[in-house]
């Protein structure tokens, strides 16, 4: 039986201006996500992922609606929450006049880490993401498959039991993609959770134990990929993705 890390109920996220509700970027989602699974996100641009993933993140609230960690509203401690986060953003927020291995360990001790502890974990990541030979590197210097490592590697720095991934493999060549997933897989079987959002239907497909189709706000379809495929009679997420967009098109 899945162990539920968290539960999204009646979430709702309403951007207003000037006190007059602007775009109704989520709309009622409620599903849960289990410990150690990869949990894909996908839907066209304004279906509502970044602002879903961002309420995940506790970057900002939702309008109404809870999060629940451990059966506690994540509000009741968000600070402790943010402790157990570790979010990849699509864009990259690196500090240039930094190594990558000063990177790395102030990201550890931002968290709370001692020097020991952010020391072996960053000798771990490197290892895992094979960086060595860049560790002494200011970010620019590196290709954009090395600095995607990077990046998620920085996310891992303080053992976040559930990373936040954003677009991560968006302009990569696709033999660099491929790597990144085994790392992604390498990161399940060490019991991570993580949430993925991504364009590519094939890699969700590859990657995910579960997809959440989003559109408008709302959750059009949830499972794994393979009952997705054989509940619409589809070859693939691709297909099941296009259905539903057509679907959507018919019930405007």
């Amino acid at each position: 039986m899945n162990k539920t890390l968290l539960v999204l109920q009646d979430i709702h996220k309403t951007y207003f201006q000037m006190k007059k509700p602007l775009n109704k970027a989520v709309q009622g989602i409620s599903f849960e996500i289990y410990e150690g699974e990869v949990f894909s996100l996908l839907g066209v641009n304004g279906a509502g992922k970044t602002t879903l993933s961002g309420i995940l993140a506790g970057l900002h609230p939702p309008t109404s609606g809870d999060v629940l960690w451990k059966g506690t509203s994540i509000y009741k401690d968000i600070l402790r929450y943010r402790k157990m986060i570790g979010l990849c953003p699509q864009k990259p927020n690196i500090d240039p006049d930094l190594t990558i291995e000063e990177t790395l360990v102030f990201a550890a001790r931002c968290f709370g880490k001692t020097e020991k502890e952010a020391e072996k974990q960053k000798n771990h990541l490197v290892q895992l993401f094979d960086l060595g030979n860049y560790i002494k590197y200011l970010p620019k210097h590196l290709s954009g498959g090395y600095k995607q490592r990077f990046l998620i590697a920085r996310t891992l720095m303080h053992n976040p039991k559930f990373i936040i991934l954003d677009e991560p493999t968006v302009g990569l060549d696709p033999h660099i993609r491929k790597n990144l997933w085994k790392i992604i897989f390498a990161l399940r079987d060490e019991g991570v959770t993580i949430l993925l959002t991504t364009h590519y239907l094939e890699e969700a497909e590859k990657l995910s134990d579960r997809v959440c189709f989003i559109d408008k706000g709302l959750v059009q379809a949830l499972d794994t990929p393979k009952k997705l495929n054989e509940h619409f009679k589809k070859e693939n997420l691709e297909e099941v993705f296009l259905h539903l967009m057509e679907k959507a098109k018919d019930e405007k």
